[in-house]
């Protein structure tokens, strides 16, 4: 497997196929200083300097690169993740000027899952040297966390259940040297209700939990980071067709994301005392599953009408917040695939974001536009409000009229967010329908980076 800290290395002189990134604009020019032979092979390529496209070229003894670009004067992070994907294994260098943002799509270009492949295709690796040399610690700890989040969300229910992520929360708890507490059995029924009435129909090899990590300076200003972990959502008694089952090993991309959130937080030791938050559960059917119109008591002492077993994220959340909330953060953010109205409001590439101050959602989404993680603000709007409201209980679970879908997961987690505290929640889709450049199909990192951004902006 291919070393990803290797991928980009300072550039010492070694040798290197040049790359000449190339805009419309200046297509003309860069004509001009190519040889009669060089033009031909151009010509012949029929390249016009469109987005992604690029041509090979003789020069000398060897061959150089040109790539098209939208600006050459502002990179993006994808400008050049194609040409990591099917350029020939060997060392690359921009010809004129350094790398910049596109160091990190280099990399991310390059990313492949085969851990079920049992012949993988040897590829690469493509290594990209840059004398920007501080710039590639902070590209390649990026690019590692949305591998992580990537590798997580494409592993199967059966090998990446609530015991499994527990284990890589572990791991990278123990790595940094962080404490770590897991909730389980009868001390999470008595503790995390909700989150235990969710899962408990689930084989005992899946078993719900609730994954803590504490990482800080105590001293340091407190957030809290939350992630949906359903490891798998069956949709419970109000069980989904199978076409909405199919992907539904990704249902715990919430966790996976502020996992490898949480991750670049300890690596970069971010002045914070970290509180990191995961309900693990399987959402699955058997004699002891939660049933639509029973009423579960939360932590908060709130009970919930069950409108609707398939609305059990916001459930599980609900708890993961209340604890969240009882350390006072001054921050705290949560991700989660929480509904399918997000995604008919947004689409499968933007993350929906909710946040109750105005400058909060404001940084988020200048750091999206800044690190090509964009996501886009739907409303916590307090008139629909009353579309959680219970005949028997304080809440239901789920609006019986199908409006505002995304608002109105939105406001249940709300309720179980102490008033005052900063939060913002992501729901995000945490897939690729389609690959991009940079973006393979599969298991993806959508409001990761820019959360990141943001954070280093408050508190590095």
């Amino acid at each position: 497997m291919t070393d990803k800290n290797a991928l980009i290395q300072p550039d010492k002189g070694q040798n290197a196929v040049p790359i000449h990134l190339v805009d419309k604009k200046g297509l003309d020019d860069f004509v001009k200083t190519l040889s009669a032979p060089q033009r031909a092979a151009l010509e012949a390529q029929k390249f016009k300097a469109d987005g992604y496209s690029h041509a090979i070229l003789p020069d000398g003894d060897g061959w150089m690169v040109c790539s098209g670009v939208a600006n050459v004067d502002s990179l993006s992070s994808w400008c050049m993740a194609k040409l990591a994907e099917v350029l020939p294994p060997g060392t690359y260098r921009r010809a004129d000027g350094d790398p910049g943002p596109a160091l990190f799509g280099w990399v991310s270009g390059q990313y492949q899952f085969d851990r079920y492949r049992s012949d993988p295709a040897p590829d690469g690796p493509r290594i990209l040297l840059t004398k920007d040399v501080k710039g590639i610690e902070p590209a390649l700890a990026e690019a590692a966390a949305v591998a992580l989040v990537r590798d997580l969300v494409n592993t199967p229910a059966e090998d990446m259940g609530p015991a499994q992520l527990e284990h890589e929360a572990q791991l990278i708890a123990k790595a940094h040297h962080a404490e770590f507490k897991v909730t389980t059995g009868d001390a999470l029924e008595r503790g995390f209700p909700m989150v235990h009435g969710v899962g408990r129909a689930a084989a005992r090899s899946h078993a719900p939990r609730m994954i803590e990590l504490h990482w800080g300076d105590p001293k340091h200003p407190r957030i809290a980071l939350v992630g949906k972990g359903v490891c798998f959502d069956s949709g419970g008694l109000d069980i989904k067709p199978s076409s909405g089952m199919l992907l539904m090993k990704k249902d715990m991309g919430g966790a996976a994301h502020a996992l490898a959130l949480a991750r670049l937080v300890m690596q970069h030791k971010l002045k914070v005392r970290l509180h990191l938050l995961i309900p693990a559960v399987e959402n699955a059917i058997s004699g002891n599953a939660f049933r639509p119109g029973d009423v579960l008591r939360s932590r908060a002492g709130i009970t919930v009408e069950i409108g609707n077993t398939d609305a059990e994220g916001r459930l599980v959340l609900g708890d993961a917040l209340t604890r969240a909330g009882e350390e006072t953060p001054e921050l705290v953010i949560d991700f989660a695939t929480l509904t399918g109205a997000a995604r008919v409001a947004v689409g499968p590439d933007l993350p929906a974001l909710f946040a109750r101050r105005d400058e909060t959602a404001a940084q988020l989404l200048a750091a999206g536009k800044a690190n090509d993680d964009q996501c886009w603000r739907l409303p916590l709007f307090e008139g629909y409000r009353e579309y959680l409201k219970s005949d028997v209980a304080d809440l239901n679970n789920s609006s019986s009229n199908g409006f505002a879908g995304a608002s109105v997961a939105g406001l249940f987690l709300d309720r179980f967010v102490p008033e005052g505290i900063d939060w913002a929640h992501f729901d995000t889709f945490a897939w690729r329908p389609a690959a991009k450049p940079g973006r393979p199909k599969g298991g993806d990192a959508l409001g990761l980076r820019a959360s990141w951004a943001m954070l280093k902006e408050r508190y590095g």
